[in-house]
């Protein structure tokens, strides 16, 4: 079993739940924000719930559902800013740290694809 809380990747992904939720408490657009929050919830979640899902290979599958929330909100982010619901400058530095986080998670990936080959080998 892997604690969650002490992956940097998590770590960060609570911090970013909390920016994106104080940046949309007062947006009006109910459907946006539930959208944005709900991708951002997704994140962290998926991080979470698979670390404790028992093997690696269920854990490759969350962490890319993960990554694949991370690319929504970063789309998210560019609508955000064009609808100017938020500056270009909070849009951009949310959508470096949720880069940041993606890559994180890839690094997570890479290391975990690569004990499972090794698994496999060894069961040969």
């Amino acid at each position: 079993m892997r604690c969650f809380e002490e992956l940097r990747i998590w770590q960060e992904s609570r911090l970013i739940v909390k920016e994106i939720y104080q940046l949309t408490t007062c947006l009006k657009d109910y459907g946006f924000r539930d959208q944005l929050q709900r991708a951002t919830i997704s994140i962290i979640n998926n991080i979470a719930e698979g670390s404790e899902s028992g093997t690696d290979k269920m854990f490759v599958r969350y962490l890319n559902i993960s990554q694949g929330s991370c690319s929504e909100v970063k789309s998210m982010l560019y609508v955000c800013e064009d609808l100017k619901y938020c500056d270009s400058q909070v849009a951009y530095d949310l959508r470096m740290k949720v880069r940041n986080i993606s890559a994180g998670i890839q690094k997570l990936l890479d290391y975990l694809k690569q004990s499972i080959i090794s698994s496999q080998k060894l069961q040969k």
